[in-house]
């Protein structure tokens, strides 16, 4: 069993719906699939839960800024892990980087920069303190995760 650094983790299956007619993924999914993971990760992975936040509490966190590096495509009947790792903590913003993999295959690389934003407002504001204690926790754990520790 790998140890080292850990980090938050969905295995997501290619479906036809993902696919343009080459039978690829078609690029604008996989930032679907980015939402995806962040949803999941704030509740599943931090405890946070994220409906309340955009409900009740009345946060968004819009994706400010997505890039993304494609190296090997991916097919229908893949199954693509998505890997999150924290790449940095601002006021009110958060750097990641997803990396999409099977095993220790890369298939992909993207950065996001989210932002948390009131929905009364409309403007940028400051992660709360049970938030941002979380998510620099999750910071320190993931900090060193490669995909030299995923097994084959």
């Amino acid at each position: 069993m790998a140890t080292g650094p850990r980090a938050f983790s969905r295995d997501m299956k290619i479906r036809f719906s993902h696919c343009d007619p080459a039978g690829i993924v078609y690029f604008p999914n996989f930032f679907d699939m980015f939402n995806a993971l962040l949803e999941d990760w704030y509740t599943d992975g931090l405890g946070i839960d994220y409906e309340r936040q955009v409900l009740i509490d009345r946060h968004s966190f819009p994706i400010v800024h997505a890039d993304c590096d494609f190296r090997i495509p991916s097919r229908m009947g893949d199954t693509l892990t998505m890997t999150l790792l924290l790449d940095g903590v601002g006021s009110s913003s958060m750097r990641f980087t997803i990396v999409g993999h099977v095993g220790p295959q890369e298939r992909l690389r993207g950065h996001l920069v989210v932002a948390l934003v009131s929905r009364d407002t409309g403007k940028s504001a400051p992660l709360p303190d049970a938030l941002r204690s979380k998510v620099e926790r999750y910071a320190a754990e993931c900090r060193g995760w490669s995909l030299e520790q995923v097994p084959a």
